[in-house]
């Protein structure tokens, strides 16, 4: 592994806990926006919420990414532990 490589990795490594936390932030900002448009769209039925559904999904997106760089940020770990044992 090339040195600017194992400083992409070990920098991933660091940021393991911050990918978790944007993951389950996005989730839950996704599911208030979910319930906040439920009930705007509830109390007047012409509310539009097509692009409203839209705005949810790239913040589930965008928390689905968060988790895969978890995941891989974990992997590394797991990795660069057993070169360095």
């Amino acid at each position: 592994m090339t040195e600017p490589d194992e400083r992409f990795a070990r920098r991933a490594i660091r940021r393991k806990r911050l990918f978790l936390g944007l993951s389950i932030a996005g989730l839950s900002i996704a599911f208030a926006l979910t319930l906040l448009y439920a009930f705007l769209w509830w109390r007047t039925p012409g509310f539009p919420i097509a692009p409203r559904a839209v705005i949810i999904l790239l913040v589930l997106l965008n928390a689905r990414q968060n988790l895969r760089q978890y995941k891989y940020a974990r992997i590394l770990e797991g990795l660069m532990g057993q070169k360095a044992g």
